[in-house]
């Protein structure tokens, strides 16, 4: 029974480290010193923790600001592309527009001088039957 009981306790037990301190929990809570247990971290090693948690601030911080400027410059470039984009295909259009019109300016050419010779055509079949 005491196995089963010392199982209970041990199940019941919470260990958490907290700014130097271990704290232990079961049905009563009690402070121990962390000498009593192990190490303490030095003053130079908090030093250097505390540095290290400074560089981790500073290089989150740039990297925010680099994202935020970077979502800014892609966005002008964005625009910028896609007001290009617009530009390029209406000139595209206009050129397109102007060979079509061209085309037809052409045609209408040709229909007038294929009207002419078909008419000369006549004019020398006639002379020539009559």
């Amino acid at each position: 029974m005491e196995d089963g009981s010392c199982n209970a306790m041990a199940k019941r037990m919470k260990v958490a480290v907290e700014d130097g301190e271990t704290l232990v929990e079961d049905e009563s809570t009690a402070l121990v010193s962390v000498e009593e247990n192990g190490p303490r971290a030095s003053e130079q090693v908090k030093i250097e923790i505390a540095h290290i948690l400074e560089k981790i601030n500073s290089f989150t911080e740039m990297v925010s600001e680099l994202l935020e400027s970077g979502k800014s410059m892609l966005k002008e470039l964005s625009n910028d592309f896609e007001e290009r984009m617009i530009l390029i295909h209406k000139e595209q259009i206009l050129k397109w527009h102007e060979e079509i019109n061209e085309l037809r300016s052409l045609d209408a050419a040709n229909e007038d001088a294929d009207a002419l010779l078909q008419n000369a055509k006549y004019l020398l079949q006639n002379a020539h039957a009559g």
